[in-house]
């Protein structure tokens, strides 16, 4: 805190600059880390021992160094604070002055440095312990205002009375403020709450950068969804001031909740009877968490599942990707179909998301028409607890906006983040959401029921994926794994950026979702082709024009690994991909990104029978986990192509992906008892994204979505005919 002695004691060393009394000089310790010196200057007065007793002293002399003298000494003052002999000597060699000189000259501004450090360091305390107080203050302000929407008296969370309720948040705050100041380094950064009232319609998803130092939302962070996410949930906004200290006590509330949820074990989870699985006892949950966001709404289901693993990241990088909504929509891009910071009502503390707090909106879905997706109105908290555990909680705020029972609600749901050494962390998730699921076709109802579809194992397994891709693609050198035409490192991260796009281009267009900017034209059944269209116009990454996409999904009995290694091979390709026409599939280049063989980024080249068209390129990205496979590609253009691989920007690549999504069809018990994935047979979804005029203002014609339909349903039933007969 402030010292004013402190600062009265250099008050005169301070305001001598850099004179030294000649009579000093032969008093002044000569140890390096006494840092309350005088000055250095050259011995003008005579010494004691040579003066006439009964004379009167003269008046002590100051001689100044040269500008010269003080500018080299500041300039190496800058690389070197602390010199040692060897460089005390030469500096005075150079300059003309005394090794004793340069040492107190250097001694003095050392000090004079760090009085001026601490001065500055207790001013920006005392502002902060004051913005501290202020915003006390007006926290019990809004407790004071506080009412209750439907009755108009205080207002209380659950069963939890005012008083109770104000003391809690009080006591909470007052935590976090000693927290802060007994620790001089975990200063608050005290900055108002900020919102975003007007979202940008076309905000750019930027490319996961994991650089260090790169915390707190972006302006650009604010808006997770690839395309035309400002168009999003207009009719939601955000908190009022009078919820917002109600946001804070629920979201306290559910981070001690998560905590128990993640670490807690029998009665509160329990083993399946085949000890395959954990099951939330939902008695013990309700007497333990009497509170919360209260019963469950009629019609409305319970689904509970926890998981852990693992992943190649460290705990900083994984807390920013959870906080930062365009990536955490880029790494689980298969999961989020889209995702909105409606406000953020605290950035967190000390230069990272420790406490940070933000009101979300975001939909989640599985890679099929035939699944309705899920909409959540959340708040999401973070904080970092005293054994250095992070934790990320989101729990559902739909009891703050006027609107029907909801289909869907998040109970505290998120992970524990735990650091291990050598960059590797512990994720422990738990999912706990309320849905009315009756619209989510038989085909799926038994991975939804599993809770492989929206669980907390696909959100491990995503991010345990994602986190080899992530290490992958921020190799500095090429790994012997890499084969092919890529011969620099650079190379190889632009074609792997490239990919990336491919895929979020892909997840977005491939469930449930409407809100992105296609136009359904039909399908609706699980027999039909759902068929959108897209105008493409003014973008750099997407050829301009007309573009159709279509989707379908079925059940295939054959085993999901089995389906996966037949379409991620350029062998086998020529017996489904009627674009190839029947030609040589050939590997040009190969990036793996993964443990798993089949999590690779491939070049293909596609050698016409044809000899008087040209060959074609095309990129593919194959990627398996337990819960779900993917691979996805698109048409490339060689000349683009061959700029990326010289290291290029990808982002002016043109693509229109297409490929499939194979799922498991529910858990499988083996001989021994052991749950596992995709032993069954397969769900697989097939969609393709086609051009079919490249002029913006051309009317679509009937003959367009028929070939396209046509397209797909050859497609599939070639698909079948192919890993049916390889199956038997």
């Amino acid at each position: 805190m402030f010292q004013p002695n402190m600062f009265d004691s250099h008050h005169h060393l301070l305001d001598m600059g850099n004179r030294t009394p000649d009579s000093e000089l032969g008093k002044i310790r000569s140890d390096d880390d006494y840092e309350t010196k005088s000055g250095t200057e050259n011995i003008d007065a005579p010494s004691g021992d040579d003066q006439d007793p009964n004379q009167r002293p003269k008046k002590k002399r100051y001689h100044r160094h040269t500008q010269h003298q003080i500018q080299e000494m500041e300039a190496f003052f800058k690389e070197c604070p602390h010199p040692d002999d060897k460089q005390r000597k030469e500096l005075s060699r150079e300059l003309g002055l005394e090794p004793l000189q340069v040492k107190f000259w250097f001694q003095n501004k050392r000090t004079q440095m760090k009085a001026q450090h601490e001065r500055q360091e207790n001013t920006q305390l005392r502002t902060e312990n004051d913005k501290l107080r202020a915003e006390n203050i007006r926290y019990k302000e809004a407790l004071g205002n506080a009412a209750c929407p439907n009755c108009g008296g205080p207002a209380a969370i659950g069963e939890m009375s005012f008083d109770e309720q104000h003391l809690r948040i009080e006591n909470a705050r007052l935590r976090e403020e000693i927290d802060r100041i007994s620790g001089i380094a975990a200063k608050y950064v005290g900055k108002p709450m900020v919102t975003y009232p007007h979202l940008s319609p076309q905000a750019p998803s930027r490319s996961l950068d994991l650089g260090v130092g790169n915390f707190g939302p972006q302006p650009g962070s604010l808006v997770g969804d690839l395309y035309g996410a400002g168009d999003l949930l207009r009719s939601v906004s955000g908190p009022t001031e009078a919820d917002k200290p109600m946001i804070i006590e629920l979201a306290v509330a559910a981070m001690e909740e998560l905590i128990r949820m993640a670490q807690g074990g029998e009665p509160l989870w329990m083993p399946s009877a085949d000890n395959s699985t954990e099951i939330l006892n939902e008695d013990e949950y309700l007497r333990t968490f009497p509170r919360g966001i209260g019963p469950k709404p009629l019609g409305l289901k319970s689904e509970a599942s926890r998981d852990s693993a693992v992943v190649i990241m460290n705990h900083i990088n994984l807390v920013e990707i959870l906080m930062d909504v365009n990536q955490w929509s880029s790494v689980f891009a298969g999961i989020v179909s889209r995702a909105v910071t409606l406000e953020v009502l605290s950035t967190g503390v000390a230069g990272n998301y420790n406490g940070a707090l933000q009101v979300m909106t975001a939909e989640f879905q599985v890679p099929s028409p035939l699944v309705p997706t899920r909409e959540n109105y959340f708040v999401r908290y973070c904080k970092q607890h005293v054994d250095g555990t992070w934790a990320v909680v989101d729990v559902s705020l739909d009891n703050l906006r006027p609107s029907p029972i909801p289909r869907c609600r998040r109970r505290p749901s998120g992970c524990l983040i735990q650091e291990l050494p050598n960059g590797y962390s512990k994720v422990i998730w738990v999912e706990h959401v309320e849905v009315d699921d009756r619209a989510v076709h038989n085909l799926y109802r038994s991975l939804v029921n599993s809770g492989l579809a929206f669980g907390a194992k696909r959100w491990v397994m995503t991010l345990d994926r994602q986190c080899e891709r992530l290490a992958s693609s921020m190799a500095s050198n090429i790994p012997t794994g890499d084969v092919g035409v890529i011969t620099s490192p650079g190379g190889r991260k632009s074609m792997l950026k490239l990919a990336e796009r491919m895929v979020m281009s892909f997840c977005a267009g491939v469930g449930a979702s409407t809100a992105h900017t296609w136009t359904t034209l039909s399908g609706s059944g699980a027999d039909d082709v759902r068929v959108m269209t897209r105008k493409s116009m003014d973008d750099p990454g997407r050829p301009p024009g007309i573009v159709l996409s279509a989707a379908t999904s079925f059940w295939i009995p054959v085993p999901p690994k089995r389906v996966f290694d037949f379409l991620r091979d350029e062998n086998s390709r020529s017996e489904w991909d009627i674009l190839s026409n029947g030609g040589l599939v050939q590997e040009m280049a190969h990036i793996a990104n993964g443990r798993d063989p089949g999590n690779c980024v491939s070049l293909l080249r596609v050698n016409s029978a044809n000899s008087s068209q040209s060959n074609m390129l095309i990129l593919q990205e194959s990627c398996t986990d337990s819960t779900g496979s993917y691979v996805i590609y698109a048409p490339v253009d060689i000349v683009a192509m061959e700029v990326v691989l010289n290291g290029g920007d990808p982002d002016y690549v043109a693509l229109l992906p297409s490929g499939f999504a194979i799922l498991p069809d529910g858990p499988v018990l083996n001989g021994g008892g052991i749950l596992e994935v995709g032993s069954g047979g397969s769900l697989l979804t097939v969609a393709f994204q086609i051009l079919v005029d490249s002029a913006p203002t051309a009317k679509l014609s009937l003959g367009s979505v028929a070939t396209v339909n046509s397209l797909i349903k050859c497609t599939v039933e070639r698909i079948k005919a192919a890993v049916m007969c390889e199956s038997a």
